[in-house]
């Protein structure tokens, strides 16, 4: 599975599980498709921010 801390492994239409703001104490992930990539640097340690089709923003915990 490819790393979801490392900013060139996520693109554009790539299905993902993300962990939301309001859910990161309990971990619960929310699947979608990247809409857009938020995080600018290369990596990050808690995962690459992203927003889904649906408008949700998360950081990147699974790459599908």
């Amino acid at each position: 599975m490819p790393d979801p801390r490392q900013r060139k492994n996520i693109r554009f239409g790539l299905s993902v599980a993300i962990v939301l703001k309001q859910d990161q104490d309990t971990g619960r992930l929310t699947d979608g498709v990247v809409r857009d990539i938020l995080t600018k640097s290369a990596t990050h340690p808690h995962g690459i921010k992203v927003r889904l089709m649906s408008g949700e923003v998360g950081r990147v915990k699974e790459i599908y």
